[in-house]
């Protein structure tokens, strides 16, 4: 028979062929442009139906986060619209490490990726539908290094000023699904928790702060190897033009809450970080910060408070990150969310693990328990 083909050269496209023998194939990751960074994946292989696929993703020691290797199962998906979980596993010792992926698609062509993809051309429809929407202001805040524009939808009559914006980690493709969810609760005309949070708010969104990441296949970096998310004390038009745009809009309008929306690679459950260690930290500060992840916990058992990031201690937050920057810019409650790669270990779905539906659902939780806090 003949042996399968494997193509990346695509939105979002990573993968490097070392070798295919029939149905096996040996792949490496490409490292992000100028940085030491990689993890995400995203690549189809052709000829594929009806025969059991063995890809081997190899020297995963190096990548940026060996720890999020153990059991994770890829994604796949032969329609590129329901994206399923298939047999994966890690040997540590095997070719610098490796990843295995078994599959047995139905299809001719199947998609594998480090978790559901979220395109270029989803996020131009995303900002086109919504912009179309009564009430919604659509404003480009500025340009990528390759000059991609910053999309920001504003939508909302009152005067809370609330920030959302996600995918600062291009590879973290869960939280522009998360933005999804989000618009299509906020622009929903019977939604009651969406009508009252428009009259209580003015939000300002940006559901991909990193399309040049995002476009080249990048896990963390944007063109010129830039952490966005390490740009906030000092962003520049030379290396972050990005954060510069964002945080000079949010600048013009004020901050009262603020919300950072991430996926993480290693730990398998829904967690929120704020902003422990500014130095102009405030117990009524925190405390807002507590009610609201108390707010979430009760309304969703897909988020928990048990598990997640160290705490920076009193004066050590680095400013540079965007959520300890804002608190402390504004004296407002900002977080970061956090969703898993792998499955929410609390509640775990064999088919999916965490998905892009459950990306979308959480996102409604997270404004409804916005509502509730607000009105506390």
């Amino acid at each position: 028979m003949n042996q399968i083909s494997i193509n990346a050269a695509f939105d979002s496209g990573n993968i490097e062929v070392r070798s295919i023998d029939g149905t096996t194939a040996r792949l490496a990751i490409r490292k992000d442009r100028d940085s030491e960074f990689f993890q995400w994946f995203h690549f189809r292989v052709d000829g594929a139906a009806g025969r059991a696929l063995t890809l081997k993703i190899t020297g995963l020691s190096a990548s940026a986060y060996p720890g999020g290797w153990p059991a994770y199962r890829a994604a796949f998906s032969e329609d590129r619209e329901f994206w399923g979980r298939t047999e994966t596993s890690y040997d540590a010792q095997e070719d610098g490490g490796t990843l295995t992926i078994r599959h047995t698609p139905a299809a001719g062509t199947c998609w594998f990726a480090y978790f559901a993809p979220y395109s270029m051309e989803r996020h131009h429809d995303l900002v086109a539908q919504t912009a179309a929407c009564d009430g919604v202001e659509l404003r480009n805040l500025g340009l990528s290094i390759e000059g991609q524009p910053i999309d920001c939808l504003s939508l909302g009559d009152g005067p809370k000023q609330v920030w959302l914006y996600a995918r600062q980690h291009p590879g973290e493709s869960m939280a522009e699904w998360w933005m999804e969810g989000a618009l299509d609760m906020l622009t929903d005309p019977a939604d009651p928790h969406a009508r009252a949070l428009r009259q209580r708010c003015r939000f300002h969104i940006v559901p991909n702060a990193n399309p040049d990441g995002s476009c080249r296949g990048h896990l963390r970096t944007n063109a010129v190897g830039v952490n966005l998310n390490r740009e906030w004390h000092e962003p520049s038009a030379e290396r972050s033009p990005e954060v510069l745009a964002i945080r000079n809009a949010m600048d013009a309008t004020g901050v009262d809450f603020a919300m950072d929306v991430h996926g993480d690679e290693a730990i398998p459950y829904v967690f929120i970080a704020g902003f422990e260690g500014i130095p102009s930290w405030t117990e009524v500060q925190g405390a807002a910060y507590t009610r609201y992840r108390q707010i979430l916990e009760r309304r969703t058992p897909d988020f928990q408070t048990k598990r997640g990031y160290p705490t920076a201690g009193a004066g050590r937050a680095n400013l540079s990150m965007s959520t300890n920057q804002l608190a402390e810019r504004f004296g407002c409650v900002a977080m970061t969310l956090e969703m898993p790669f792998k499955d929410n270990d609390d509640l775990p779905c064999p088919a999916q693990g965490w998905s892009p539906e459950r990306s979308k659902l959480l996102a409604r939780e997270c404004l409804a328990s916005l509502l509730e806090w607000l009105r506390d």
